[in-house]
């Protein structure tokens, strides 16, 4: 049984109204408790302004954290805005909005300013939700805070099983929350969602402090809380699905052309891209290069029940790549800033493979120590960044400031600074005493980011200098 567990069972569920479905809480044996329906029921969808104003005026007297969420309608429609909020607090229940008839919510998040906001998996429903108005200064992020507790399995459904013993019904998850009315079945499964978070917060908690890294997560929720928007991807077409079999500029000018249609169209009709054309059509055609409407009518994706007029606006897009100058066409790469990808350090800088080697097995062995994923520990990328160019001299010192410059907390500055010096360090010395170029067991093309490389001496944690949590 793992802190948290005992957490939760040792004490009463901190939950508004009440005890949870079945007093007695999970099962003598052992066995998980459905949640079928929310305590208070399942309240009605706020979709004005009194009754948004009355419930913000609740929510503002209720007490402790605020469990927040939001269901988006990913698949179904153009972009990632929210189709329903749903809260939990204290002394206010539960409310569910809809975002589309309120479609400004900064009173809401004015009113829960100074409250904490308790999400899963926080990343993803931050950009929808200050969309409409509620951003966050402080925040409990219950997926993150498993990750670094060491749970096996982060979902909300395994969080709540495994921690508080009762069980979520998760079948509308990947359903289109544009619908309306909103069906009641999905309406109880949204209520449910925020029903046990502040609890699941709690014992999450009281884990993370009894291991050491109650401080370590706080430091996460802040960074989450603190990050600005995101910037706007450059050149989005080119994360279309397939795009590793397009290899010349004509055929990369199909691609963008037809994506940019696509996105067009996508967004003037409010639906999902992948609804408007697939991304495997997209290759296809850059692949053929077709020259007319009906051989591109051949092609798969573009046949079926698509119309004339469809075919030739595709066509279009395909034309117009055809007839750029080669000026005008993209080239095969994005330009990258910063270090390669890893899978090219081997022939470009042996000596830099090395040393990326050495420092996946060190962070490797600091993650196994204080049982957390590698990418929780440190970012990969941070990781290459530093190996690609170390600081000089290779110190606690530089290698402090260059983790720092790069945006790493101080508790993973603490935790890996030992390990990374003494990983390059040891490369370093290996380099100045050896002629020639690294052996290629050693230069060999890093895996991926936060996977140990197989073959790789392996670095104990006393040998990088492991900080175990709370010494």
């Amino acid at each position: 049984m793992t802190d948290a567990q005992e957490t939760a069972a040792a004490s009463s569920l901190r939950t508004t109204g009440g005890a949870p479905p079945e007093d007695d809480g999970p099962t003598a044996a052992g066995a998980p408790t459905p949640l079928l329906e929310p305590r208070e029921g399942i309240p009605p969808v706020i979709a004005d302004d009194a009754a948004l104003a009355e419930m913000i005026a609740a929510f503002a007297a209720g007490s402790g954290p605020v469990a927040v969420d939001a269901e988006r309608a990913s698949g179904y429609r153009y972009g990632q805005r929210a189709y329903l909020v749903q809260l939990r607090r204290e002394g206010a229940g539960t409310a569910l909005i809809d975002p589309v008839a309120c479609p400004d919510l900064s009173a809401l998040g004015e009113a829960l300013s100074s409250v904490e906001w308790v999400l899963h998996a926080a990343t993803q429903d931050l950009p929808c939700l200050r969309e409409i108005g509620m951003v966050p200064t402080r925040l409990f992020d219950t997926e993150l805070a498993g990750r670094l507790a060491g749970f096996p399995r982060v979902g909300l459904g395994a969080m709540v099983e495994g921690v508080l013993g009762f069980v979520l019904e998760k079948g509308h998850s990947a359903v289109d929350w544009s619908t309306r009315p909103l069906p009641e079945p999905w309406l109880r499964y949204a209520a449910l969602d925020v029903e046990l978070l502040v609890d699941l917060r709690d014992a999450l908690e009281k884990d993370l402090d009894r291991q050491g890294k109650l401080e370590w997560a706080r430091q996460e929720f802040d960074a989450i809380a603190s990050a600005p928007p995101p910037e706007p991807r450059k050149d989005p077409w080119r994360r279309t699905s397939g795009m590793h079999k397009v290899r010349r500029r004509r055929q990369l000018g199909v691609v963008r052309e037809l994506w940019e249609t696509r996105d067009r169209i996508a967004q003037r009709r409010d639906v999902s891209p992948g609804k408007v054309l697939s991304d495997a059509a997209i290759v296809e055609a850059a692949l053929a290069l077709p020259v007319n409407a009906h051989a591109l009518a051949a092609l798969n994706g573009f046949g079926n029940r698509m119309s004339r007029r469809q075919l030739e606006q595709w066509q279009a897009a395909v034309d117009r790549a055809r007839a750029m100058s080669e000026s005008q066409l993209p080239q095969p790469g994005q330009s990258v800033v910063g270090p390669p990808p890893p899978r090219a350090w081997a022939d470009k800088d042996p000596e830099a493979a090395a040393r990326l080697s050495a420092a996946r097995s060190a962070v490797s062995a600091v993650a196994e120590e204080v049982n957390m994923p590698q990418e929780n520990l440190i970012a990969p990328d941070t990781v290459r960044r530093v190996c690609w160019e170390p600081p000089q001299p290779v110190d606690t010192a530089s290698i402090t400031s260059a983790l720092t410059a790069l945006g790493a907390r101080p508790w993973q500055v603490e935790q890996v600074t030992p390990a990374l010096v003494a990983a390059l360090s040891a490369k370093a010395a290996g380099t100045t005493g050896a002629t020639g170029t690294q052996p290629a067991e050693t230069a060999g093309t890093p895996q991926t980011a936060g996977t140990p490389e197989a073959g790789t001496p392996g670095v104990g944690a006393q040998e990088t200098g492991v900080r175990q949590p709370g010494a």
